[in-house]
């Protein structure tokens, strides 16, 4: 993942494997909130960020990340409890299929 804009209001997760730029992928862009920072529960695991996505059914509201991003000079950082963060959900063209209207 990397984080962009650091030291602004707004942060942006992506990811960057396989990225392609010039082929457009299907997706969607959703606002969040980061609702806690979670210490790991063993030294050799990584702490985690707890992510309250706007827009996602209430049972599947909240997902958990690893808390190591990389920034635009490739150093590590970590987001800040109470942030506004964007989750973006990519895909590749091959996994997607025209959507039917529903009626």
């Amino acid at each position: 993942m990397r984080a962009f804009g650091a030291g602004e209001e707004w942060s942006r997760l992506t990811t960057d494997k396989n990225d392609k730029p010039d082929v457009a992928k299907p997706s969607v862009t959703l606002p969040g909130t980061v609702e806690k920072i979670i210490p790991p529960p063993h030294p050799s695991q990584p702490e985690k960020a707890q992510i309250g996505v706007e827009g996602a059914d209430d049972l599947y509201r909240e997902i958990r990340v690893q808390n190591t991003l990389t920034d635009e000079d490739g150093k590590p950082v970590a987001l800040k409890a109470g942030v506004k963060v964007e989750v973006t959900i990519e895909a590749d063209p091959t996994a997607t299929k025209p959507k039917q209207d529903s009626k």
